[in-house]
């Protein structure tokens, strides 16, 4: 169903913003930046555990001992030991995750293949976008990793790491995690994205109302839920290269090739050892999903008044 869009606002109004244009994009990426950024950092506890205990499953014989022996240590500062690569990394992959993928959902959906099967479209977005996303991600959550894993700290700061690695291996040693952490990413965006998507269709569907007879708070409860269905499914279908990932940021020698570093990974661990943190991970990759979604699309909601669509252009919904 296409509808003929309203004109354009008029001099003096307030300023509004044309619907998949470069400033409806960016927007999207700031969204982005404020839904993803600011809720790995809160989570940054439980994912210093996760990866320690995914690099060496005997270092904690659980959650809660591991928080207490690190607080009873470092106090607050080393629970959230990590926090400011974390920050970093995440905002700068929100950006990428959140705008490409609405940049790709348009090409896609509406520019080159109008009539393909929507969740095609959604998974060759989000698997597009987090392509582009891994390539600012990489070097921070490199650096995150072993400061977090090694024991004592690879460095206590952002800045010192990044030199530290930039000085012993050179500009790569920061991408050397690359191949592993797309193979972790990008299935987890598609099903982050196209699992979210169809839920949420799902759940409209359920309640027998559209999604525009509904009030703002409860769309964004139907987000949260949705969001949460989806974390769950990426948590579960990434773990594995999560867990090759932290290994090799942590234990991967400089100039061993990517595919000697898993093949020796894999040998030491095995199958199980791929499942290591699974628990922890669902717990946080589910409520952190869930949040983003929750963020991201109240972000939209309270922005949408402001969008508008080129006039004579056609929109299919």
């Amino acid at each position: 169903m296409a509808f003929q869009a309203p004109k354009p606002p008029a001099a003096g109004s307030t300023r509004k913003i044309e619907l998949f244009s470069g400033t409806y994009f960016g927007a999207c990426a700031l969204g982005g930046i404020v839904a993803c950024g600011p809720t790995h950092t809160a989570v940054t506890p439980l994912d210093l555990v996760k990866t320690r205990r995914q690099v060496d499953p005997k270092i904690y014989s659980s959650n809660l001992r591991a928080w207490r022996s690190i607080y009873a240590a470092e106090g607050v500062r080393g629970i959230f030991f990590g926090w400011t690569p974390t920050f970093v990394a995440y905002s700068l992959q929100g950006a990428g995750k959140y705008g490409f993928y609405e940049v790709f959902k348009y090409v896609y959906g509406e520019d080159l293949f109008p009539n393909a099967n929507k969740t095609l479209v959604y998974l060759g977005a989000s698997a597009s976008a987090e392509f582009l996303a891994d390539l600012a991600l990489c070097p921070f959550e490199a650096i995150k990793v072993r400061m977090q894993t090694t024991l004592p700290p690879y460095a206590t700061t952002l800045r010192a790491g990044w030199l530290k690695v930039v000085a012993k291996e050179g500009y790569g040693g920061l991408y050397k995690g690359l191949y592993p952490l797309w193979a972790r990413q990008i299935p987890y965006t598609m099903v982050k994205f196209a699992t979210f998507e169809k839920a949420v269709e799902g759940i409209y569907h359920y309640l027998g109302k559209p999604k525009e007879a509904y009030n703002t708070f409860q769309q964004t409860g139907v987000s949260f839920l949705g969001g949460y269905i989806a974390g769950i499914g990426s948590a579960i279908v990434s773990h594995p290269a999560d867990v090759l990932v932290s290994k090799l940021n942590s234990e991967r020698a400089p100039g061993e090739g990517a595919s000697a570093a898993i093949k020796r990974v894999y040998g030491k661990i095995g199958f199980l050892g791929l499942w290591n943190g699974l628990s922890t991970r669902i717990v946080m990759i589910g409520t952190l999903t869930a949040a983003q979604w929750f963020i991201y699309d109240s972000w939209k909601v309270r922005h949408s008044a402001r969008f508008f669509v080129p006039a004579n252009a056609e929109i299919e919904m």
